[in-house]
């Protein structure tokens, strides 16, 4: 039997009068309301000729980003993306190369079958993937990265700094964002083995920081064909300075400076020949860290040199091939003072791609988001727009072929 209008209403008001029901109904609606203020388009800023290019072969520049409706903010999104993220499986090589200094490095590859696409393995296009400070092979982004790009027949390689790649030192070196001997030899090495196979690199926090330097130091000897970077923190004095806000200090800060003091304490007995390894294990922030460690270990005066010279903004300028970055003015490791809109904007090789949200690494999309973000999709389609058309993207970049 239908009921009628009036007892369908009447129905209907019991329902929502229920305390648990009205709870339910209006956390909704706050969510659906902040979902919808926070979903946009990201910003573009590049050439109107790489725009162009980029629009047409990565149409997710183009798309509304929705980020994850219950993650507030960027720092939410930061500490979800790691907590939840999934790890697709991913099987490793893994090699040790000599460096000049008489050190080692660690390389992890993921080598393809032969594919109909890429049957000869000396021709097949490899992406070079730097992970962020302290991170390896194993981070989620490292492993989705790896998943975009073999997806369509690609080789990967994983270059982890030294300290992070369960190799010893030899020599008391590790890393900072502005050398890039290491990079040079991996590049080198990787070239060596496949000359004739095209080059991408990505960079990921610090790991972009590391690309963009290497880029505008080799300028066209850098043996890539292109570079994309994920949340690089573009003015370190800047990024320290957001990174010691109180806040972010307790869950980040304090967390990855414990993580660097665990590497010098895993590497003490070669370290403490050249530094005072008790006085760095009282570094409670990681420009202490880099006061007490990092700008001694490499020659700088003080942190305030090495700051100055590990900064990829100023130099993109020096840069030759096609780049993409993309940041969120959300993230409390790269604020958005920072971003060198200004000099994007007359360059021709060089696009940043700017979200309202989505933290650092994290650009999280959907409701449970453990699976692939508007992050790897974005990533994925530039992989493949660089490999499958070249010649494209070197006219639209005014890049001329060498």
């Amino acid at each position: 039997m239908l009921l009628s209008h009036w007892e369908l209403w009447k129905h209907y008001w019991d329902c929502v009068s229920r305390p648990d029901t009205v709870l339910i109904c209006s956390l909704t609606a706050v969510l659906c309301y902040l979902w919808g203020r926070k979903s946009q388009a990201p910003a573009l800023v590049c050439s109107k000729s790489f725009a162009g290019f980029l629009q047409q072969h990565c149409p997710v520049v183009c798309e509304t980003f929705s980020p994850t409706a219950w993650c507030w903010g960027g720092r939410l999104q930061t500490l979800v993306y790691a907590l939840i993220k999934s790890r697709p499986a991913v099987t490793y090589r893994n090699e040790r190369i000599p460096t000049p200094d008489g050190g080692q490095v660690t390389l992890d590859w993921v080598d393809n079958d032969p594919s109909e696409a890429f049957p000869d393995p000396l021709t097949r296009p490899t992406v070079l993937i730097l992970p962020g400070l302290t991170g390896n092979r194993e981070q989620s982004y490292v492993r989705h990265t790896i998943h975009q790009a073999t997806r369509h027949g690609y080789r990967c390689v994983v270059f982890t700094n030294r300290g992070f790649g369960g190799e010893e030192l030899l020599t008391p070196l590790t890393f900072c964002a502005s050398n890039t001997s290491d990079l040079e030899c991996v590049v080198k090495h990787v070239k060596g083995h496949y000359p004739q196979a095209p080059l991408l690199g990505v960079g990921v926090s610090l790991g972009g920081m590391l690309l963009l330097n290497y880029l505008a130091r080799k300028r066209s000897d850098s043996g890539m064909v292109a570079g994309f970077t994920i949340s690089v923190p573009w003015d370190t004095h800047k990024s320290a300075e957001s990174m010691e806000e109180p806040l972010n200090c307790f869950i980040f800060n304090k967390y990855l400076t414990n993580n660097l003091r665990r590497c010098v304490r895993r590497h003490r007995k070669v370290l403490e020949k050249v530094v005072d390894v008790d006085h760095v294990m009282k570094a409670r922030t990681i420009r202490e860290f880099d006061e007490r460690f990092t700008s001694h270990l490499f020659g700088y005066k003080s942190c305030v040199d090495y700051y100055d010279d590990a900064s990829p903004d100023k130099k993109l300028p020096n840069t030759t091939v096609p780049i993409l970055c993309l940041n969120a003015a959300d993230d409390p490791f790269s604020p958005q003072r920072a971003f060198p809109l200004t000099i994007v904007q007359n360059l021709p090789n060089v696009a940043l791609l700017l979200t309202a949200h989505g933290g650092h690494i994290a650009f999280l999309e959907g409701f449970f988001p453990r699976g692939e973000s508007f992050m790897e999709r974005l990533l994925g389609q530039f992989i493949h727009a660089v490999f499958q058309h070249p010649r494209d993207i070197q006219a639209a970049c005014s890049i001329k072929k060498e």
